[in-house]
């Protein structure tokens, strides 16, 4: 446990976030920023394979604490604060999974999109909610849904601060899957523990490599996909990937 707002834990090969600030639907103050980036990290530096991010009690995260009262320096928080905690989860060289029990929104939202895979209880919901107080989405959002969804859906998604139900998630490709809201967790570790399974190196260098392409042409990625691939032949796990191919058994990788 690395602080009473992040719980940090281990099953297996598995690390676990857990916001845990229920109380106020674990909304972000200068506290949360920071033990949020220090548990990513710890889990991103860990021997896990796969990392869930998730929050206690009835929601993922309501966005800002806005009952602190709108801080006039929010350019610099956005910059030093925030920014780092979504670099972070762009960072670790494994999949993180976003774990959304009730809703994600504001700047909630934008970190639940920020993860690599996205799986929501089946009544949650994602919310843009920032032209009902007068201010522009942040956290990269713009980004995050210009490129999922077009730029006229998801400005409409915005501008009209609609609540974004699960299945209409997936469906637009904002979240990966659902479940039962009584067995989200069990369903994120479920298949955390599936990917655990899957080569570490190779999943490292396939984030590294489309996180790359959502902002950079095509010939800058295939250089870029020339040189992980050259990293990743001949390793440990890429002879045993080949072999146990040919010999019709299951790989057992080591990150290697």
């Amino acid at each position: 446990v690395l602080s009473e707002i992040v719980k940090y834990e281990r099953d297996g090969a598995v690390a676990i976030v857990t916001l845990q600030r229920p109380e106020s639907l674990n909304a972000f103050d200068t506290d949360l920023r920071a033990a949020t980036v220090d548990a990513l990290e710890k889990a991103g530096k860990d021997d896990s394979r796969v990392v869930i991010f998730t929050g206690e009690g009835r929601s993922f995260s309501a966005g800002a604490d806005l009952k602190a009262g709108v801080d006039r320096d929010v350019t610099r928080i956005l910059l030093n604060e925030y920014r780092p905690v979504l670099e972070t989860i762009a960072d670790i060289p494994k999949p993180v999974i976003a774990a959304i029990p009730g809703s994600a929104a504001g700047i909630g939202m934008s970190m639940a999109l920020q993860c690599d895979l996205v799986v929501m209880a089946d009544d949650a919901f994602l919310l843009s909610p920032f032209t009902t107080i007068s201010l522009v989405p942040d956290g990269g959002l713009n980004w995050l849904l210009v490129r999922q969804l077009g730029y006229r859906r998801a400005f409409q998604l915005s501008v009209e601060s609609e609540r974004i139900p699960a299945a209409r998630c997936v469906e637009l490709g904002l979240a990966n899957r659902t479940a039962p809201a009584d067995e989200l967790l069990a369903a994120a570790l479920e298949w955390a523990e599936a990917l655990a399974q899957r080569a570490p190196l190779s999943m490292a260098a396939t984030k590294k490599a489309m996180r790359f392409a959502m902002d950079h042409d095509w010939d800058q990625l295939f250089k870029l996909e020339a040189q992980l691939q050259g990293d990743l032949v001949g390793s440990d796990d890429n002879v045993e990937g080949v072999n146990a191919f040919l010999e019709k058994r299951a790989p057992e990788f080591k990150g290697e």
